[in-house]
C-alpha cells in the first residue's frame, strides 16, 4: 500500500519570458534572439524538457508574443500564458496556472538563463524534499568596493554575500500566498519568500548559469552552449553482393581492375562503393540505394556508382553531418585487391571530400567457403561514422 509520503510531488517549471530585455540590444526581445544557432528561449525550454522531474512547463509571455509562433522554437507540451506588467506579476500568473494544474511545487526560472545545467536543477528539486524553498547561489569571491561618483569610498565585507541564480524552487501553496500578500517590487522570488518568513535553502549554483543581459553575454553564452552541446554521432552499416559474369574487368571502389570476368548489376556493379553508400544512408536512417535510385528506372542502367556515393555524402552534409570515416572490406578470392587498394582509397576520398586517412579499403578471402570462396562473386561490407557537432 502506498502512503502519502511515497507519492512523488508534481513539479512545474515556470519560465518567465514576458520582459523586453532592452539592455541586451537588438530589434527583438533577447529571449527570441539567437545564440549558438538557436533562440535563447529554445535552449532554456529544452533544459527543462529534458528534466525527468518536471511534469509541466509554464511559459509566461508578453501580450505581443502570446499568440504568435516564434521561429526556431517548439511549443509542444508547453503551457503558454499571459504575464503581467512586472516580473512579480508575471510569476504570480504562473503560480495561479500551476495551482490550476494541481502542481505541488514550482521552479521559477529566468528565460535568459539558457545554460542552466541538470545538476543545478536537480539540486534545487532535491532540496525541496526537506525545505520549503531552495535556490542556487555562488559565493562572492571578488573584493567589493563602494564608490561615490566614480571615486572609491570604501570596501564591503563579502564573507556572507552570494550571487543569486535561478531556478528558485518552492512548495507552491506558501509561495502563492506570499506573492498574493506582497506589496511593491522585489528582486526575485527569494525576496518575496523571505518577506513571508519562508526559509530558503541555498544549493550550489554554477558559473556557467549566466543570465544573458548585455550584448557581451551572448558570446559567452554561445561558448558555454557549444561546449556543453552533446555531439550527435551516428554509425551505419552497408552490405552488398554482385555475381560474376562475362567481361574483362571489374569496377571496385571506383577503380577499374583488369580481370577475366565482370560483376553483373543494374549499374556498374561496384560492390564496394554500393556498400559504403548504403552505410552512409544507414547512418542517416535514410533508406538505401534501391530507394533513391530504383533499378526499375532505365536511367540508372549502367550508371557509374560515384553518382550514388556523391548523393549519400551530400545528404549527410545537408543534414549538418560530417563523414568522420568509412571502412570497406571486400570479400573475394580474386582479383587481388592489395595492389590497387591505395587507388581505391584515393578515389573514394575524392568523391566524399575526405582526407585519405579517413577512408579504409581492405580485402579478405572466405577461405574457399560460400559463393565468394567458390569464385561466384564478390561481397562487400562497410561502416560509416557521421558526426554532427
Amino acid at each position: 500500500m502506498t502512503s502519502a509520503h511515497d507519492t512523488k510531488p508534481k513539479t512545474a517549471a515556470i519560465i518567465v519570458a514576458a520582459g523586453r530585455g532592452t539592455r541586451a540590444g537588438g530589434d527583438i526581445p533577447k529571449q527570441w534572439q539567437y545564440v549558438a544557432g538557436r533562440p535563447i528561449a529554445a535552449w532554456t525550454l529544452d533544459r527543462f524538457r529534458a528534466c525527468g522531474h518536471v511534469s509541466t512547463i509554464i511559459l509566461v509571455l508578453h501580450q505581443d508574443d502570446i499568440m504568435r509562433d516564434i521561429e526556431g522554437i517548439s511549443f509542444d507540451g508547453i503551457t503558454r500564458i499571459l504575464g503581467g506588467e512586472t516580473r512579480n506579476a508575471s510569476v504570480l500568473c504562473g503560480l495561479k496556472e500551476a495551482q490550476k494544474q494541481g502542481v505541488d511545487q514550482v521552479l521559477i526560472h529566468d528565460v535568459a538563463r539558457p545554460c542552466v545545467s541538470d545538476t543545478v536543477i536537480d539540486g534545487v528539486i532535491t532540496a525541496l524534499n526537506d525545505a520549503k524553498g531552495a535556490a542556487p547561489g555562488l559565493q562572492v569571491t571578488d573584493a567589493l568596493w563602494t564608490h561615490d561618483r566614480g571615486q572609491l569610498s570604501g570596501t564591503q565585507d563579502r564573507s556572507k554575500l552570494m550571487r543569486a541564480q535561478t531556478p528558485q524552487g518552492f512548495h507552491l501553496a506558501p509561495l502563492l500566498e506570499a506573492h498574493l500578500a506582497h506589496k511593491g517590487d522585489a528582486a526575485d522570488d527569494v525576496e518575496i519568500a523571505r518577506a513571508a518568513n519562508i526559509p530558503v535553502q541555498i544549493v550550489p549554483g554554477s558559473e556557467d548559469n549566466i543570465k544573458v543581459t548585455t550584448p557581451e553575454d551572448f558570446a559567452r553564452a554561445a561558448r558555454i552552449l557549444k561546449g556543453h552541446a552533446a555531439m550527435d554521432i551516428r554509425v551505419g552499416n552497408g552490405y552488398d553482393v554482385h555475381r560474376f559474369g562475362d567481361g574483362n574487368h571489374v569496377i571496385l571502389c571506383g577503380v577499374k581492375v583488369p580481370f577475366d570476368r565482370a560483376l553483373q548489376g543494374h549499374s556498374d556493379a561496384d560492390v564496394g562503393m554500393h556498400a559504403v553508400t548504403d552505410a552512409i544512408y544507414g547512418a542517416l536512417a535514410d533508406g538505401d540505394i534501391g530507394q533513391h535510385f530504383p533499378p526499375s528506372e532505365a536511367q540508372w542502367k549502367g550508371a557509374a556508382s560515384d553518382i550514388f556515393l556523391r548523393h549519400a555524402a551530400s545528404r549527410a552534409t545537408e543534414r549538418g553531418y560530417t563523414i568522420s570515416n568509412v571502412d570497406c572490406t571486400l570479400v573475394c578470392e580474386f582479383p587481388k585487391i592489395g595492389p590497387v587498394a591505395m587507388q581505391m582509397r584515393e578515389k573514394m576520398a575524392e568523391i566524399m571530400g575526405l582526407d585519405i586517412t579517413r577512408v579504409s579499403v581492405k580485402a579478405t578471402t572466405s577461405e574457399k567457403l560460400g559463393f565468394t570462396g567458390r569464385g561466384e562473386g564478390i561481397a562487400a561490407l562497410a561502416t560509416a561514422t557521421l558526426i554532427k557537432p
